[in-house]
């Protein structure tokens, strides 16, 4: 599983990035105008075949979709600056469609008042260090104030998928993670620090 270590300076360049509304694929059909999330317009989810990995749930722009862990129940806990790195996938409507065996989709209320896309009751968000195709956030392990999470990649059907996918793009760096070591949520052992 991969570690992630979250530095002041990564954080504080996440939530610059997510105050600006910026993001890999901004100006798309796809992307809101609310800071940290992804709108689902037209076919909300997709399913699609990632080379090494299998049939992923996509957004309308082709990007994977996760859920955590600690969101199974479909409680919305990654909120805040959690949202500058995992963007929610928001409906403007409580209908979502979806093309392909997607499981069971619906909307939850997030606690800002907008509508997140669920499947199988589990919320669904996109991963920032994603590009269209590519599926490099499943087994991530980061956490955003006390709370943890661990991302996993939905598959068809709307399953969670479990572990890390072979096949997978690494967006692990070999940075170091930052200054000091004490006080952070750095842990040990397999991959970097994620850059975000």
């Amino acid at each position: 599983m991969k570690r992630l270590t979250l530095t002041a300076a990564a954080l504080a360049g996440a939530l610059a990035l997510a105050a600006c509304g910026g993001s890999s694929y901004s100006g798309s059909k796809s992307t809101s105008s609310t800071p940290g999330t992804t709108s689902a317009g037209g076919t909300a989810v997709a399913v699609k075949q990632v080379s090494g990995v299998g049939k992923v749930l996509v957004d309308p722009s082709g990007m994977a979709l996760y859920t955590p862990a600690q969101e199974a129940s479909g409680k919305i806990l990654c909120t805040g600056s959690c949202t500058g790195v995992w963007k929610p996938l928001t409906a403007s409507t409580k209908t979502v469609s979806a093309s392909g065996n997607a499981g069971t989709l619906a909307v939850v209320k997030r606690p800002d008042g907008t509508l997140q896309v669920t499947a199988n009751g589990q919320p669904l968000y996109t991963f920032v260090q994603d590009s269209s195709g590519q599926v490099t956030g499943n087994g991530v392990s980061d956490a955003f104030g006390s709370q943890h999470f661990t991302w996993h990649a939905v598959m068809a059907g709307g399953t969670a998928a479990s572990g890390s996918m072979q096949g997978s793009s690494g967006a692990a760096s070999g940075g170091s993670g930052g200054s000091g070591g004490s006080g952070g949520s750095g842990g040990s052992g397999g991959g970097g620090a994620y850059g975000y």
